[in-house]
């Protein structure tokens, strides 16, 4: 089981009132990730959103999403979790995720048709909690995105597939984008993303780091060195080229670099992945900057 790249966006909308000043604002949450190479669905049954507020006890909310396939929310494509929830204004300390894991509430599907229980460790305890602070402000809002890799995020062992999500958030309307057109017959080691399509064990795709001059390396590094984000190669018929689009980024510079081996980078192994020359880019609040590889 290899990972793969495209983006999905998932909103929660909370429309906010209440508070010790009676003031009201609102949060959109939205969650965006990756895919897996070899699956055709990833069910993750959502049961509810916990916020902390600073100045009191949690609160909880029913999810209205239930069971969403990951997999079916790419390309802006989005499935509500909360909608018109009501909260008070203030500060926020973080925010969890409660999910049930098991075959009947979360699983993976295979390209054969075989089902397996999704695994989540943390589903009967700790959820999947983002300690990230934030404010409501009364009678405005705030919007934030929850990027939810599962290229690094879903693991096989002997005892099947586990989620141990990791997760990064940003600000929706301080975001951008990084967009690019790719070459069919563009070589990275000899592979171009043509050989790639007709190759099950291989796969192209474009890793984004943080910072400028950044030499890439797999999923499996520490630091700058490992991708922040990703994005597969999708053949364009139209154009006759392949795209890619890696949304959700902070505003800040990035390295981008091409890949044919994603297919065969593990999250849990140091795996020998080769990439093209790398691109800078400076990413710009709620701008696409456009990286080709001709």
């Amino acid at each position: 089981m290899h990972p793969r790249y495209a983006l999905f966006a998932v909103p929660f909308l909370l429309a906010g009132c209440g508070g010790s000043d009676g003031g009201t604002g609102t949060v959109d949450l939205l969650v965006t990730d990756a895919p897996v190479d070899g699956a055709t669905a990833v069910v993750v049954q959502f049961d509810s959103v916990e916020l902390k507020p600073a100045d009191g006890e949690a609160v909880t909310f029913d999810a209205a999403g239930g069971q969403i396939d990951l997999l079916a929310l790419q390309n802006g494509e989005t499935a509500p979790l909360l909608e018109g929830v009501t909260v008070a204004a203030g500060r926020y300390n973080w925010i969890r995720l409660h999910v049930t894991d098991g075959t009947e509430a979360s699983y993976i599907e295979l390209k054969d048709g075989a089902i397996h229980p999704l695994t989540i460790p943390s589903a009967d305890q700790s959820g999947l909690k983002l300690n990230r602070g934030f404010t409501v402000p009364q009678g405005g809002g705030v919007d934030f995105t929850i990027d939810f890799d599962l290229r690094k995020s879903v693991h096989e062992d002997a005892n099947g597939y586990k989620l141990r999500p990791t997760l990064r958030i940003v600000q929706t309307e301080a975001a951008g984008n990084i967009a690019g057109t790719v070459s069919g017959n563009y070589e990275v080691s000899g592979t171009t993303p043509a050989d790639a399509d007709a190759d099950a064990e291989s796969g192209c795709a474009a890793y984004v780091y943080s910072g400028s001059d950044v030499v890439p390396d797999d999923e499996y590094a520490n630091g700058d060195s490992s991708p922040l984000a990703s994005g597969a190669l999708a053949l364009d018929e139209s154009i006759g080229a392949y795209t890619y689009t890696v949304s959700f980024l902070g505003v800040g510079d990035y390295t981008v670099a091409l890949t044919c081996d994603a297919a065969a980078d593990q999250p849990d192994t140091d795996d020998d992945i080769t990439f093209s020359s790398t691109r800078n880019v400076t990413v710009t609040s709620g701008e696409t900057v456009m990286v080709d590889f001709q």
